[in-house]
């Protein structure tokens, strides 16, 4: 979480950036739910010859997290299978769908900002959080 105050010459400076941020997101959004479904297929099918081969093993199949450690407070995956992947994935998926939400809301909110159009001698200062405006601030210089 990255919090920073930025300073903006108009209102409409501020939607711009909103509109960019909400416009990148989107993109982003689109690009892991391609790569998504593309690893979903592929878990689907390893689960599947898995289970197969537990089946003639006569094993039953299980779910233990053998291979993965925790370095640090982060944990490390060695010889990871598409599983770990589909669920870093859906976990970024989930990520950027509520960073999209926050932005349309914050979007929504500062259309009245809009309206004020572009006044002299007013400054706007923003405190941001992560790209996604909490607080203006209206400085008169």
């Amino acid at each position: 979480m990255v919090i920073e105050l930025k300073e903006y010459e108009s209102a409409s400076d501020i939607a711009k950036r909103i509109d960019n941020e909400i416009s990148s997101t989107k993109s982003m959004l689109g690009e892991y739910l391609r790569r998504l479904d593309e690893i979903r297929a592929l878990a689907e099918r390893s689960k599947k010859i898995r289970d197969v081969v537990f089946k003639l093993a006569g094993k039953k199949s299980t779910h233990e997290n053998l291979g993965e450690i925790s370095v640090g407070g982060m944990n490390v995956v060695l010889d990871a299978n598409p599983f770990h992947e589909l669920t870093a994935i859906e976990e970024v998926v989930r990520s950027q769908q509520d960073r999209l939400l926050v932005l349309q809301k914050s979007r929504e909110a500062l259309k009245w900002v809009d309206q004020i159009g572009d006044t002299d001698g007013l400054r706007y200062l923003v405190l941001e959080n992560d790209g996604v405006p909490e607080r203006v601030l209206f400085k008169i210089s």
